[in-house]
């Protein structure tokens, strides 16, 4: 019977061998945990304490049951900020000039953050099952959060027009965000393993900001997040899409990752970044979503043991899908990845 154990995940995310291999994912959709579960629960979130501490038990069991040793939960800053879904939902950003970065609620932001987000927090921990921990915390990253108050095209054109607002807004964003997880630390350090936010720097071929950039605004911010998640004694997982090879050793030396999270064939396969980071930072993923979508059991078995096989010596591995699990991917694809890896790790 599968006991979990959640310092496999520690492990790995300080680039230690797991004894045993983790399971590992960023997000899976709770709409596809109904369906394997046979149990509906994901609108128990939005009840009361005690419908959400049932929610916690449901989503808690599904990742007992698939053989996880974390549970992978985070809430995000973005949707508490005034005004934001520029990125997310596409609206028009709320800040375009100084005068709107000037009028800005920004010391809003916590207290909103604690407003909607304290209580699932504490139903998470009311539930966690013997063994088990969390892994993630306030969720977005620097960049995702000042395009959800600009959006993209609009945080180009502030670039070129006002380069001292542009600079503004991530010393901001930073500083706001630093608070919140200083909060964040405080108060769930013990239900929370490893430490983790996402912020999608690239794309298919390079970073959607220049790497000069990443390196002057956001790395600094993310150490700083980074430096308290580690007087913690807590390891750090970036989660972070796209082609970012760029500003890797800015990411790894600069600000202190302890491990990263997302692979996509057409940029690098998995083990290309456990061959070349392995060495130094935990690598999770594993399997290109699109792969988990698509291939029949048997070709994604020899799809998982040979990145398995590639990467038997390269330190800290946990090993899912190089994105998440959405509503679009077959139920069987995922069930047959996760079965082959149990079956991979002797169950």
């Amino acid at each position: 019977m599968f006991e979990p154990d959640y310092r496999h995940v520690v492990d790995a995310a300080r680039n230690i061998k797991a004894r045993r291999l983790p399971l590992y994912e960023h997000l899976i959709s709770t709409h596809q945990m109904e369906k394997i579960l046979g149990v509906v629960f994901a609108d128990q979130i939005q009840g009361d304490q005690a419908d959400k501490r049932a929610f916690f038990r449901s989503y808690c069991d599904f990742f007992w049951r698939m053989g996880y040793d974390t549970v992978s939960f985070e809430c995000c800053i973005g949707p508490v900020m005034p005004g934001s879904g520029a990125l997310g939902s596409h609206v028009e950003g709320v800040i375009k000039t100084r005068a709107d970065f000037n009028r800005y609620p920004w010391a809003e932001i916590p207290e909103r953050f604690w407003t909607a987000y304290r209580d699932p927090f504490d139903a998470l921990a009311a539930v966690m099952p013997a063994g088990m921990k969390a892994i993630g915390g306030p969720g977005n990253g620097i960049f995702e959060c000042v395009q959800d108050i600009t959006g993209f095209e609009a945080l180009c054109y502030i670039k070129a027009d006002d380069p001292e607002l542009y600079a503004d807004l991530f010393r901001q964003v930073g500083e706001t965000n630093g608070r919140i997880w200083q909060q964040f630390l405080d108060r769930y350090s013990d239900l929370y393993c490893v430490m983790r936010f996402g912020d999608d720097l690239g794309f298919k071929s390079t970073t959607l900001l220049s790497a000069d950039d990443i390196r002057t605004h956001i790395v600094p911010a993310y150490k700083r997040i980074i430096d308290q998640v580690h007087a913690r004694g807590k390891p750090f997982l970036l989660h972070s899409c796209g082609n970012i090879f760029n500003v890797m050793e800015d990411l790894i030396q600069t600000a202190g990752i302890d491990a990263k999270h997302s692979n996509e064939d057409q940029i690098a396969p998995f083990p290309v970044w456990a061959a070349t980071y392995g060495d130094r930072i935990g690598n999770f993923g594993g399997i290109d979503t699109d792969a988990v979508c698509r291939l029949d059991r048997a070709a994604m078995r020899d799809y998982i043991h040979a990145v398995l096989a590639a990467c038997e010596d390269k330190g800290g591995i946990a090993f899912g899908s190089g994105n998440s699990i959405p509503d679009f991917v077959p139920i069987e694809g995922y069930l047959n990845m996760v079965d082959i890896v149990r079956r991979w790790r002797g169950e």
